[in-house]
């Protein structure tokens, strides 16, 4: 479920917002501090239900004994629906009750409906393992700062983009494999590439189709300018009307600017498959 909803909506307190009574209650006005806060540091499980469904009920003191009993290992929020829409909304609760837990802010795994506390126990083991070394002091663990990675940064922070390119060459003759590096000298040398274009590439390329240079430095500016829907359109275009050397040209550059993005980007995959139906 992780990444399914947004819940930043609920980052702000609503006013006039009630919820049920009891320790674990929850409402809008305190979601973000006793929900989102709190799962930074350990996961929370939210549950929401209605004083008129006898099932919901059961569930949330199955709930409350659970975590009474579980040592701080997790937190239980319980929500009344009724009086809380905007935190089933959020939620895209199809259902009362029903139960999601929340960590580090986005949602990891839920159910719905009444169920047995034998198969709750062991939901909230398996959540309690999937979180487990992930969660501390407020804020995931971070890994530490390779120094490396550390001085190709302070050089870009100061506009030395050759800099920033030896050290990440340096890293890349240490490790070929690195695909961090890797990716960083891809957007540097784009970025190196892209900031000498003219402002009037694209109306230069616009202009004569069939210069193929031209379409490649417009669909570098088009991405320079976050619009690579447009770039990668381009030169798909470019390689539908040409062959041999110019089509190969187009293609390759069309490659490397797909590897600038994350490859399961839909506009990514969506431009991959038009360059196939234009290749075949």
């Amino acid at each position: 479920m992780s990444g399914a909803v947004d819940l930043s909506s609920l980052k702000q307190p609503a006013s006039g917002a009630g919820g049920a009574a009891g320790d674990y209650a929850v409402s809008e006005a305190d979601f973000e501090t006793k929900v989102l806060r709190r799962s930074m540091q350990v996961p929370v499980v939210v549950v929401l239900y209605s004083q008129r469904s006898p099932g919901s009920v059961e569930l949330v003191r199955t709930l409350e004994r659970l975590v009474a009993a579980a040592g701080g290992a997790w937190d239980l929020a319980t929500v009344e629906a009724e009086a809380n829409m905007r935190i089933a909304q959020a939620l895209r609760v199809q259902g009362i009750p029903t139960v999601i837990a929340i960590a580090a802010g986005q949602p990891l795994a839920d159910f719905e409906g009444a169920q047995p506390e034998p198969q709750v126990r062991q939901w909230l083991d398996a959540v309690i393992d999937a979180v487990a070394g992930k969660l501390e002091g407020g804020a995931p663990q971070q890994p530490a700062e390779d120094p490396r990675f550390a001085a190709a940064e302070a050089a870009l922070e100061q506009g030395d983009l050759a800099g920033a390119e030896a050290a990440y060459e340096a890293i890349l003759a240490a490790e070929p494999a690195n695909e961090e590096a890797k990716g960083a000298l891809r957007q540097l040398r784009f970025l190196a590439r892209a900031q000498e274009l003219p402002e009037s590439a694209i109306a230069i390329a616009d202009a004569d189709p069939s210069n193929v240079d031209a379409a490649i430095d417009a669909a570098d500016l088009e991405l320079f300018q976050q619009r690579p829907e447009a770039a990668f359109d381009r030169l798909i275009e470019v390689v539908k009307r040409t062959s041999g050397d110019e089509r190969t040209k187009a293609r390759t550059r069309l490659l490397e600017l797909f590897e600038l993005f994350d490859q399961a980007e839909p506009f990514v995959a969506a431009a991959r498959r038009k360059l196939a139906a234009a290749l075949y």
